[in-house]
């Protein structure tokens, strides 16, 4: 059967590429009897393609039963599968035949596979490469001719890897892999989805369709659908009831797409610590930081002038101490008998200096006159890190934990040469 049939039959829209090979693949497999494992996403219709496959194979008079192994207790999923014998369980009152058992001839859809126990998967591998299964509760191998066909969204080669899933197992259902395309890989059938969806809903509930407008086409278009053709389709049926407009305009079409948000990435922030971006959503949280740590360095300096000042016998010992913690960073200005100049020590202000007068109180001639203007503040930031990395960009970027296209953003907002 050629590709456009099965379409056609199955009630399939779309014609990616990626699209057309999978169920050109499905369509090839279909008269064998090999395992098949059909990868993809969660709502992209894996389920149709194993009903592709039990429907162009000799098997297709048989039963088929879709199961999903995630939605079965790890209790009680080796009876669903198996049967188990009378009492061999609390609760088993009778003997019970299992999937296997009843679906003899026919094909089994085991959906959601990764969410197998390992020990239903050792079983499930004897049955694969024995045909041969045995009941719970009882000492008697019995024989089967049923099809597997199984589907996951989850990576099994790294379940493997982490002891979650058997290799061997993987390897046994992976005999001919089938992956069926995310809705974002497929943008070129959108547009045909949606259109679908809107009619059958009219159909269903003898109103007209609605339609998109071109920039409502090219919204719908652009964004990711995580849930796939399932999200698409679910949409659909919600503008097409709650609209009241019958041509939906990219403004009212935005009302009933969810808000994308930023991937939830880490950065790396002083210590080495992974930071997620909840604790840091955006560069002016980040800068806050740094003013906040600036400002705690400032107070313990000053204490520590306070107590050259109250102690000037100390002051070699404390000048050793600050030259130690400073040294990469702020150059010591040589001190005189009556003053000490200390502004260079404020390592991220190039403000006015502080002013401490040789004796034993504070004179009240001390002077903070610091910025306290953000944006002030900022700019100070981006043109230290460029002086410092001698005007790379990049590794300025680094330093400031942002994103280089946000320093040169940066760069023109505050007209700074680099």
């Amino acid at each position: 059967m050629d590709i456009q049939s099965i379409k056609n039959r199955f009630g399939i829209i779309g014609n990616s590429p990626a699209l057309n090979y999978a169920l050109q693949v499905a369509s090839q497999v279909a008269g064998t009897d090999l395992t098949v494992l059909i990868v993809g996403e969660s709502g992209v219709g894996k389920e149709i393609f194993s009903q592709i496959i039990h429907a162009l194979s000799p098997r297709k008079h048989n039963p088929f039963i879709a199961v999903n192994c995630g939605a079965i207790p790890e209790g009680t999923i080796d009876s669903e599968l198996f049967g188990h014998e009378k009492g061999s369980f609390t609760g088993a009152l009778d003997a019970r035949k299992g999937y296997f058992e009843t679906v003899n001839g026919g094909t089994i859809f085991m959906d959601e596979i990764g969410e197998m126990p390992l020990g239903t998967q050792a079983r499930l591998l004897r049955v694969l490469e024995n045909a041969e299964f045995i009941r719970v509760g009882s000492s008697k191998v019995q024989k089967t001719d049923v099809r597997v066909i199984a589907a996951t969204n989850k990576d099994l080669l790294g379940a493997t890897q982490n002891n979650k899933f058997r290799e061997d197992l993987y390897y046994r259902l992976n005999t001919v892999p089938i992956r069926v395309p995310a809705l974002r890989e497929r943008k070129e059938d959108i547009i045909l989805l949606f259109r679908k969806f809107a009619v059958d809903f009219a159909e269903r509930y003898k109103t007209s369709p609605v339609q998109l407008s071109d920039e409502a086409k090219q919204m719908l278009i652009d964004y990711p659908w995580p849930g796939n053709v399932r999200e698409l389709k679910n949409s659909a049926e919600q503008i097409s009831v709650l609209s009241e407009e019958k041509i939906i305009s990219a403004e009212t079409l935005s009302r009933f797409l969810p808000k994308q948000t930023a991937p939830q990435l880490s950065m790396v922030v002083a210590g080495g610590n992974a930071v997620s971006q909840h604790e840091f959503m955006t560069e002016r949280d980040i800068l806050y930081k740094l003013f906040f740590d600036l400002k705690k360095d400032v107070t313990e300096m000053k204490k520590m002038f306070l107590e050259i000042v109250q102690n000037p016998a100390n002051l070699n010992s404390m000048n050793k101490l600050v030259q130690d913690e400073y040294i990469h960073n702020v150059p010591l200005v040589q001190s005189t008998s009556d003053t000490i100049h200390a502004g260079s020590m404020l390592a991220a202000s190039p403000t006015q200096p502080v002013l401490l007068s040789h004796g034993n109180d504070l004179d009240p001639s001390i002077v903070v006159d610091e910025s306290l203007n953000i944006m002030d503040k900022e700019r100070e930031l981006i043109e230290k890190a460029l002086r410092k990395h001698k005007g790379k960009r990049k590794d300025a970027a680094s330093d400031l934990g942002i994103s280089e296209r946000t320093l040169y953003r940066k760069l023109k907002e505050y007209d700074i040469e680099d």
